[in-house]
């Protein structure tokens, strides 16, 4: 493992970036999807939301607005689970009004990108997901800046099947090549609607709009991921998002794209 310093990400065994070219794609919940699908596997994950327009997994977590502390090494990550096996940090807990982010100039939010990118004691983790603000953004270059002090492992995008989502989805692309960050694939969200009586899949928009973009780019094809009404439900109602992911026909899509990502990961 490499460790450039004795930072915060020191003991993390492999940073992620989940990045989308537009808002409304389905970031957020495909990074929290991943994460439960990892710790399903046994892996210890922590997830750094860093989305500044609007921090919605400590919802689907239900962490709500925790009381978040320091310790000497920074601030301590909330965990959802007894064992520790997965933490999250959302800059959301930093806020006394989160709706107050979204009216932040550049520099502001860049400085309290770069400090609390470096300052969460994570301890051990085998993967970090960091789930990114929409687009190409000062916000995306201040994130990246700070994690390559430590180390990036490479970036998921996340696209929708439609044509226009996959367009944004190129410029996301070039992003990476520019800034080096290697793409670990493409997740396409929404590729179709489970039936909550009968199970079975409906295409709504078009299909394939992933998997040709990664053929266009080179890219590896990581899944794709169903529209789920069992936990869109489960959301709204305020149920347990952790308990209702296992039943759910999200589920196995979700963990065959964590076990390609793992193994992609730990072929480096």
């Amino acid at each position: 493992m490499e460790q450039k310093n004795d930072g915060s990400l020191a003991q993390v065994r492999h940073v992620v970036l989940v990045l989308s070219g537009k808002g409304g794609v389905g970031k957020s919940t495909i990074t929290t999807e991943l994460a439960l699908a990892l710790r399903h596997s046994g892996k210890k994950v922590g997830i750094l939301d860093v989305d500044l327009c609007g921090p919605s997994i400590p919802r689907m977590l239900s962490v709500g607005r925790p009381e978040v502390h320091q310790c000497d090494s920074g601030w301590v990550p909330v965990y959802t689970d007894a064992q520790k096996s997965l933490a999250l940090m959302s800059i959301g807990f930093l806020m006394e009004d989160p709706d107050e982010a979204v009216v932040w100039r550049g520099p502001k939010k860049t400085a309290l990108i770069g400090q609390f990118v470096s300052d969460v004691a994570w301890g051990e983790l085998d993967v970090l997901l960091v789930d990114t603000p929409p687009g190409t953004s000062d916000e995306h270059l201040a994130v990246l800046e700070n994690l390559k002090k430590h180390k990036v492992d490479g970036a998921v995008l996340v696209t929708t099947p439609q044509a226009v989502s996959t367009g944004d989805v190129r410029r996301e692309i070039t992003f990476c090549k520019k800034t080096g960050v290697r793409i670990l694939g493409i997740v396409e969200n929404m590729s179709g609607f489970v039936c909550p009586h009968c199970s079975e899949c409906s295409n709504i928009f078009s299909k394939g709009g992933g998997e040709e973009l990664a053929k266009l780019t080179g890219s590896v094809f990581l899944g794709s991921v169903p529209l789920d009404p069992l936990l869109s439900a489960s959301l709204e109602e305020g149920k347990d998002f952790i308990e209702t992911f296992p039943d759910s026909a999200t589920f196995s899509a979700i963990s065959r794209i964590s076990q390609t990502l793992v193994q992609s990961l730990e072929s480096d």
